[in-house]
């Protein structure tokens, strides 16, 4: 039977949904500023009255050429396209091979049985309280010995050896899953590596996307790893370029502003269009009806 509303149910409702409501308007301030700021003139960023609306969306001219002069100008200033490239493909290469390495470690530690499987967890665990300053610099020294200094190998390639956070994850999700699907494929002729490709990753499609997102933001906006192993333009990514761009024209605040926005958009839409299936892997049990 449903429940009845009353007029105090309405009110709280109301209450509740005006607070989240204003708590996303106060957390979208800095984002807001940034979107006008990247279509402002120098004089209204230095005004002494703050207007939230940019001049050329009031008086125009309203042409293409004008609106976006300051991404224009900007991706002539700055290799804008080579930057897109390196931090596209840094990222697609992070997310991949992390999503797919990952999954597979944790479905060794959870849906196969074999000796030392609960101690070798524990010591993946463990990882996850070394801090990375630790092992900064020898992984640093390896790579240089190997000849990947100021490339863009060592800035993915780690990922090719899995994420003890995600495999800790995935891992757990994985165990909600009933073994008997496991069992019935086996009987079948299926192998370990095809019932994780044609049963497991269909179910834990949740927990991957938490895992793709998750990672997309980390090497997305990664600065630490560009700023130590890239020192050429031609080679770095996003991060490590706003902060060149900063420094060689720091009075360009609408440029600036502008490379800035290009490189949270991403981040964003990518973070509307995947919010449906993060909340799935944290609140799924990896079951369906």
């Amino acid at each position: 039977m449903a429940k009845k509303t009353t007029p105090v149910t309405i009110l709280k409702r109301a209450l509740i949904h005006a607070a989240l409501l204003g708590g996303a308007l106060l957390f979208s301030l800095p984002f807001l500023w940034l979107l006008s700021a990247s279509f402002k003139t120098p004089d209204e960023m230095f005004a002494e009255t703050m207007n939230w609306i940019p001049k050329i969306f009031i008086e125009g001219p309203w042409n293409p050429g004008s609106i976006f002069r300051n991404f224009i100008s900007a991706s002539q200033m700055v290799p804008f396209w080579t930057w897109l490239w390196n931090t596209s493909y840094v990222t697609g290469m992070n997310v991949v091979l992390n999503v797919m390495v990952s999954s597979f470690i944790a479905f060794g530690f959870s849906r196969i049985r074999w000796r030392g499987r609960d101690m070798v967890f524990f010591f993946v665990l463990a990882t996850l309280m070394l801090p990375a300053q630790v092992t900064m610099i020898p992984v640093f020294l390896i790579f240089n010995f190997l000849g990947m200094y100021n490339t863009l190998t060592p800035l993915w390639l780690g990922t090719a050896f899995g994420n003890p956070f995600h495999i800790f994850l995935l891992r757990q999700f994985m165990l909600t899953l009933p073994q008997d699907l496991d069992d019935a494929a086996k009987i079948d002729g299926c192998s370990y590596f095809r019932v994780w490709s044609t049963i497991t990753i269909p179910l834990i499609k949740p927990a991957l996307a938490v895992v793709a997102v998750q990672t997309f933001q980390g090497a997305w906006n990664n600065f630490l790893g560009p700023y130590i192993y890239i020192n050429t333009t031609d080679k770095m990514t996003f991060a490590l370029g706003l902060q060149w761009f900063r420094a060689e024209q720091g009075r360009m605040y609408g440029e600036l502003m502008a490379t800035a926005l290009m490189m949270t958009l991403p981040v964003i839409i990518l973070f509307f269009f995947c919010q449906r299936y993060m909340i799935q892997g944290i609140t799924l049990s990896g079951l369906k009806e």
